[in-house]
């Protein structure tokens, strides 16, 4: 048994899993989430609201299941008959009343369903830097998902809380749009160009999530996952850059500047590439509070580097 099975000299209850239920398990860390149980041969049913979910589908012990997870009676049909139930749905932008929607009622939501169809174990992907008191929508109402669970671990919910940082990865949306911009742009405007984060790898993500699921001793349990390096936004571009082989100038923006540059790209089509909300979140760093992050609890002795997902060339 891995040393973080064990607490406080007292070894830790295996939680018998068959069949579990992911939300936004066909997104970036859905998909890792889904083929680590897979691997460690749990059934999954993932639900979505729009097929074909190719992402997941070809898996062998995959159910893919459309339906929309904010009807209430689709929900609670959904969760019946599973052993736990895995919440990954969020976004990233948004406007107070769709945060609410995504980030506080639908955890609730679930919650409940589960509660009432006696699915007792429910894992919770909230975020690094949620905080009732944060600068941003997107960090209060994390913060406010997670107390909204808590109304109902009163009545048996068996609840485990994940808050990773930017997480990345070889197909992800961090590292590989950066480099897609140095690759087309002469020149980088940066905002929040020096705050810190601590990025977390997603395989060793969804390694602890599985972990977390099995382990009756993570229930009521909140974990910071984070990575085992520390970068200024800057410094994650330029390493996009030099990985990718089109280094270009970062320019750090002063703050109007910033704010402007939000501003502008919320008024383009599609989701923006920074949002004012965002820009909020960077006010104060991503890091783990704790010297131990969470990740070593969790069964991941050693938390990959960037570089060794996103290799840079060598140098003489």
């Amino acid at each position: 048994m891995q040393a973080s099975a064990v607490r406080s000299g007292i070894q830790a209850t295996v939680l018998s899993m068959k069949n579990v239920l992911v939300l936004g398990g066909t997104g970036f860390v859905g998909r890792h989430v889904c083929e680590a149980l897979n691997r460690a041969g749990i059934y999954v049913t993932v639900a979505t609201r729009r097929l074909p979910a190719r992402s997941v589908q070809m898996l062998p012990f995959v159910t893919v299941v459309q339906t929309d997870v904010h009807d209430p009676q689709a929900l609670a049909a959904l969760v019946h008959g599973h052993d736990a139930v895995v919440n990954l749905v969020a976004i990233l932008h948004g406007d107070r009343a769709s945060f609410d929607k995504v980030h506080v009622q639908l955890p609730r939501q679930i919650a409940h369903a589960c509660v009432q169809a006696g699915v007792r174990r429910m894992l919770h992907v909230s975020a690094l830097g949620a905080d009732q008191q944060g600068p941003s929508l997107y960090q209060r109402s994390k913060a406010q998902g997670e107390a909204a669970l808590q109304s109902e671990v009163v009545h048996g919910l068996q609840l485990t809380v994940l808050r990773p940082g930017v997480i990345f990865g070889a197909d992800d949306a961090f590292i590989n749009l950066f480099a897609r911009l140095q690759a087309i742009a002469p020149l980088v405007p940066l905002a929040g160009a020096l705050t810190r984060f601590q990025p977390v790898w997603v395989q060793d993500v969804a390694q602890a999530m599985v972990f977390a699921l099995q382990q009756r001793d993570t229930i009521g349990q909140i974990y910071e996952l984070a990575g085992p390096q520390i970068f200024t936004l800057k410094e994650l571009v330029q390493h996009a850059g030099l990985w990718a082989g089109h280094p270009r100038p970062v320019l750090a923006l002063p703050e109007a500047m910033a704010y402007l540059q939000a501003l502008v790209m919320e008024m383009l089509p599609g989701p923006p590439l920074m949002s004012r909300d965002n820009l909020a979140s960077m006010q104060v760093d991503n890091i783990a509070a704790c010297e131990l992050p969470g990740l070593v609890e969790l069964g991941v002795a050693t938390a990959a580097r960037l570089d060794s997902v996103f290799p840079l060339p060598h140098t003489n």
